[in-house]
């Protein structure tokens, strides 16, 4: 099964979460001024139309010069941190993918975050893959480039498509999909069981046969055969 995790089953928005914690953290007055001009710049191409995708990119141009070594450790502890408060997950989610998990299904991550802040939350939750935005990688620093495209809207796409290529034995028809904005909707077409997590009237207008999750429901997820 995929999930998308930003605002599905983290209840935040781990690139922005975690953007303040590192540079904050690490660097203090200046790096809570470049977390502050990043936000602008993103809000300025929201503001004017700009895609998803353009915004993406636009992330992790914020990053450039930084070491991933670095950047890991500190996902490690912006995990370790976060996780600890009440509300980290989104409930009704995370109780689904424990299901899921109970039922031998695989867990497939799908957002347009980074593994330095995926990995741990895919550990914790027994994730089998992480479908994600690379940055771009010189000597172990980051150039400030997306390798490839980012893993939004079109991109969540044809990473699931990768991904169920992969396993001959696997129909998409039998897979679940959790999502909650319009731009998880390419993926969500991709599966036989979506899922719109919160209830998002646009998402519903295109997928009218999709099942509604609330975030503080506990429901479980029917049965299926994506057994990535």
């Amino acid at each position: 099964m995929f999930s998308d995790v930003d605002e599905t089953l983290y209840s935040g928005k781990s690139l922005f979460d975690f953007l303040d914690f590192y540079f904050t953290g690490l660097y203090g007055p200046e790096g809570a001024g470049h977390v502050a001009e990043t936000r602008r710049r993103i809000a300025v191409l929201a503001d004017t139309g700009a895609p998803r995708e353009t915004a993406n990119r636009a992330y992790y141009e914020a990053w450039r010069g930084e070491r991933i070594a670095v950047v890991r450790e500190w996902g490690t502890r912006w995990f370790a941190q976060r996780s600890r408060a009440d509300g980290f997950y989104v409930p009704a989610v995370r109780a689904a993918l424990r299901t899921h998990r109970h039922r031998g299904d695989r867990i497939a991550l799908v957002s347009g975050s980074f593994s330095a802040v995926l990995d741990p939350i895919a550990s914790d939750i027994g994730a089998r893959h992480v479908l994600c935005t690379r940055p771009e990688l010189s000597d172990g620093v980051y150039t400030g480039d997306v390798s490839g495209e980012p893993c939004i809207g079109e991109g969540k796409r044809r990473a699931v498509r990768e991904l169920v290529a992969r396993y001959p034995h696997i129909m998409p028809a039998d897979c679940h999909g959790y999502g909650d904005h319009l731009s998880d909707l390419p993926m969500l077409t991709e599966v036989g069981h979506p899922v719109v997590v919160g209830g998002s009237p646009e998402l519903l207008a295109r997928l009218p046969r999709a099942r509604v999750l609330p975030r503080h429901a506990a429901v479980s997820p029917t049965a299926s055969n994506c057994h990535t």
